[in-house]
């Protein structure tokens, strides 16, 4: 790789050592300098004006270096000036310093920038750098300030929802203690808006935001709060655009604004699966790097009638048994989760219907691959991102199209899932399908056919484990641009069948609504959400919106700690 020419070179001063800084278009770069001839002792400001003096007789050929470390101009959070004085007296670790003299006239400026910390988490350090010439410290904040001001892709003015019940309730307070004064450092604007009721976000995106005075939207909540901006934002660029939701065979406009996901919800999915870990801090700093994902968006309709938005689980059977259980326990908390999974892990449903889909034939990878969507994922960066209008075909859909052969499975299925990412989370760190990707155009649709409840234990326990959870002969895996589910009793059947058993166990059912009558369909778990209806169309729409994230990043080689010289 060539060498970046330097814009700017000093010898500074780090907690009284002796450092050759170096600026270029990419890094900034501090290299201890331990000298050889003469050894430099007394207070600091006598080693400091030997340090410059050094420099001007070309220090560098008479010296060698030591540790060098390295920061990504990118990933360079602000700087700003430092009075020297305030330093000396508010932070105990320069008490040292206390006796420099006037005489000095002593200057310093504070960089902050990322810190990877491990497990994927980030966090904000300050190094500051003294020098005796005030001109030489105006010069590097200036020329840092100018290559911070080449970097377009940050925000400067974001629109904030803040969720104030999600998760734990804790939303308001883990965006006014770790967040605000991050973006206040990096000198980003926010207008906030704390959410009163359910689809406050949405209805606010949709119809009264100001979208063009913002760089991105930030939503502080959980995956519910995500959907709903998701929902609001994608609903009114359609509107601007002039697309018709309802029609299923539309093409989507692109979303341009970019959402920004900080963590304060019960699961946070997304987040997890886009950053590597639930952390508001790491989120915030991805935030103010100015760092794009983009990410596929499944919609969902039936008959031309539009659904609801999925950008990670759809799932049928299990995990809608599970989602629909849960929300008659909600006084439980999060822990009706783990209850409603027992509980429907217990009564063993099954359900008949018949899934058409078209395989992605023309798609780097499969389901069953060992690699990962990873940041800078090769499969997603070469997908073709024009995607053609989403075309059903009639009757038994199992018809040539110009897309390819759509093919039909009809069966009795324990459980079917769509998942359009790994749908990796704390628990289940490998995810429903591991290898799935988030922007390639395509979702993994998991077939689990009926089996004894020791099976479907295996396949379940497998989620947590190295294991495989496709090497099972009841499960299916198939990657598709697009996929249609009919029950073996149609929405109408369902309502009829309903009718009658509630006109025969009506009261019954009413006096408990946990009544194990074996249900006719389940339902489907979209995002958390549950679905009015078993009969649904799924095309998956390629990277239709971004986020503020760059994917989960492979563990770095080892890097030389900077740690120790942090303020």
């Amino acid at each position: 790789m060539e060498k970046q020419p330097s814009v700017l070179t000093s010898l500074l001063l780090v907690k009284s050592r002796l450092f050759e800084v170096t600026l270029n278009r990419t890094l900034l770069t501090w290299k201890e300098v331990q000298l050889r001839r003469k050894k430099v002792s007394g207070n600091i400001s006598s080693r400091l004006r030997f340090g410059f003096c050094l420099a001007n007789a070309l220090h560098r050929t008479r010296g060698i270096t030591a540790g060098v470390h390295s920061v990504p101009v990118s990933e360079i959070i602000a700087v700003r000036e430092t009075e020297v004085d305030k330093e000396t007296k508010d932070e105990g670790k320069w008490q040292k310093m206390s006796h420099i003299t006037t005489e000095t006239n002593l200057c310093a400026f504070t960089v902050s920038y990322v810190e990877k910390t491990g497990q994927h988490r980030w966090r904000c350090s300050n190094m500051t750098f003294f020098c005796s010439d005030e001109t030489i410290c105006q010069q590097w904040v200036r020329k840092l300030k100018e290559q911070l001001s080449l970097l377009t892709c940050r925000p400067k003015h974001l629109l904030v929802y803040i969720n104030p019940y999600g998760g734990k309730q804790q939303g308001k307070q883990i965006y006014e203690h770790k967040v605000a004064q991050l973006f206040t450092l990096a000198s980003i604007s926010t207008d906030v808006i704390v959410t009163e009721h359910a689809n406050h976000a949405r209805d606010h995106l949709k119809t009264q935001a100001d979208l063009r005075k913002y760089d991105g939207i930030i939503c502080v909540g959980g995956d519910g709060m995500f959907s709903e901006v998701v929902h609001g934002l994608i609903a009114r660029t359609q509107s601007d655009s002039g697309v018709d939701l309802n029609d299923s065979q539309a093409k989507l406009a692109q979303c341009n604004l970019r959402i920004g996901i900080i963590p304060a919800g019960s699961t946070d999915c997304i987040c997890y699966a886009t950053v590597g870990v639930n952390d508001p801090v790491t989120s915030a700093l991805h935030i103010i790097v100015g760092d794009t994902q983009p990410m596929d968006v499944c919609s969902v309709h039936n008959h031309n009638t539009f659904l609801k938005y999925s950008v990670s689980l759809l799932g049928y059977g299990f995990y809608g048994d599970v989602l629909t259980d849960s929300e008659r326990n909600r006084w439980m908390g999060p822990a009706r989760y783990d209850f409603s999974g027992f509980k429907t892990f217990l009564s063993h449903h099954y359900y008949e219907g018949t899934i058409s889909f078209l395989p992605a034939t023309n798609t780097l990878g499969s389901p069953r691959d060992s690699s990962r969507c990873r940041s800078g994922c090769y499969v997603c960066q070469h997908r073709v991102k024009d995607i053609s209008p989403i075309k059903w075909g009639g009757g038994d859909v199992n018809e040539n199209e110009s897309e390819g052969e759509w093919k039909v499975i009809k069966g009795k299925f324990l459980a079917i899932n769509a998942a359009s990412m790994s749908c990796a989370c704390p628990r289940s760190p490998k995810g429903l399908s591991p290898a799935a990707h988030l922007a390639d155009g395509t979702t993994d649709i998991i077939l689990v056919r009926k089996c004894s409840r020791l099976n479907f234990l295996r396949h379940l326990l497998r989620h947590t484990s190295k294991d495989d959870q496709f090497d099972l002969t009841f499960v299916e895996v198939y990657r598709v641009k697009k996929f249609k589910f009919t029950p073996n009793h149609c929405d109408s059947e369902f309502s009829n069948i309903r009718d009658v058993r509630e006109n025969a166990f009506g009261q019954i059912c009413r006096d408990h609504p946990s009544c194990d009558c074996t249900p006719v369909n389940s339902n489907w778990n979209c995002d958390g959400e549950i679905l009015e209806h078993a009969a649904i169309e799924v095309g998956v729409h390629c990277q239709l919106i971004k986020l503020f994230a760059r994917g989960i990043e492979e563990n770095p080689p080892f890097e030389e700690d900077v740690s120790s010289f942090a303020v």
